[in-house]
């Protein structure tokens, strides 16, 4: 869990889609002491952006359609939304949303990788993404849970440059010999209901204690608190509203 700024073609940015964005904030302030920052709106409506330490973390918005999943999205910084959305329907993903300004803060494109997981691509302007990274309550880590792994090792790398260090249960993606995060391949334990997704992880001071507060606040746990080689921890959480997210332990290299 190595990135400590924004990168082009890594992780920039995490917003949450869901159906009640109040009682969703005050679920996530609770639970990583986030700050609403009422002077930043890279967006419109309802845009809500999260600061940790003064800096900007994450975004709670609400669905923009109703058959929009409850659910968070993981941001790619680009250099040109709009040739990332042709490299991504060239190599077999689907664009669903054309490349579209953001007043003067950037452009965004929304698209699917061939088996259906969905991101955001950015280019930046005026806002670049995220100002914090792997510090408590800030996204460290990203994770593709896919049902067709070769499709997802022959897209990516073609679309975004990304390297792969292989490994038979969890490869993870790369640029420039820095590892921001890995590939789940679901089986039998994720209900076919369950699409192809990215998960955002945050950095947290406790796991444990975090998997605690958040059923404390009505949340769930999908994945519980699990030590891993190199003194990493890691748990999978589901907030009130239904939509999944990672912890795990800041400061721990992955």
């Amino acid at each position: 869990m190595k990135q400590t700024s924004v990168t082009t073609n890594a992780p920039c940015w995490t917003e949450l889609g869901t159906s009640d964005p109040p009682a969703a904030l005050a679920f996530y302030t609770e639970l990583f002491g986030w700050q609403v920052d009422d002077t930043a709106r890279p967006g419109h409506g309802d845009y809500t952006q999260v600061l940790v330490g003064g800096a900007p973390a994450a975004a709670i918005t609400p669905r923009y359609a109703p058959q929009q999943p409850i659910a968070w999205t993981v941001c790619i910084a680009v250099a040109d939304a709009d040739a990332t959305a042709a490299r991504v329907k060239e190599f077999g993903g689907r664009v669903l949303k054309d490349p579209t300004d953001v007043s003067d803060f950037g452009r965004f494109s929304v698209a699917a990788d061939p088996s259906g997981a969905v991101l955001i691509v950015w280019q930046a302007r005026a806002f670049r993404g995220a100002g914090v990274f792997n510090e408590p309550g800030s996204l460290g880590w990203v994770e593709l849970l896919t049902r067709d792994p070769a499709g997802a090792l022959a897209f990516y790398p073609e679309v975004f440059g990304w390297s792969v260090a292989p490994s038979e249960h969890y490869p993870q993606w790369g640029l420039d010999g820095r590892d921001f995060g890995g590939m789940l391949t679901m089986d039998d334990r994720f209900p076919p209901q369950v699409p192809p997704h990215w998960l955002p992880y945050f950095a947290v001071a406790d796991v444990d204690n975090t998997v605690g507060r958040a059923t404390a606040l009505g949340g769930d746990v999908l994945m519980p608190a699990t030590g891993l080689p190199g003194g990493r921890r890691i748990a999978v959480l589901r907030d009130p509203q239904g939509a999944a997210f990672g912890v795990y332990t800041a400061g721990a290299e992955g």
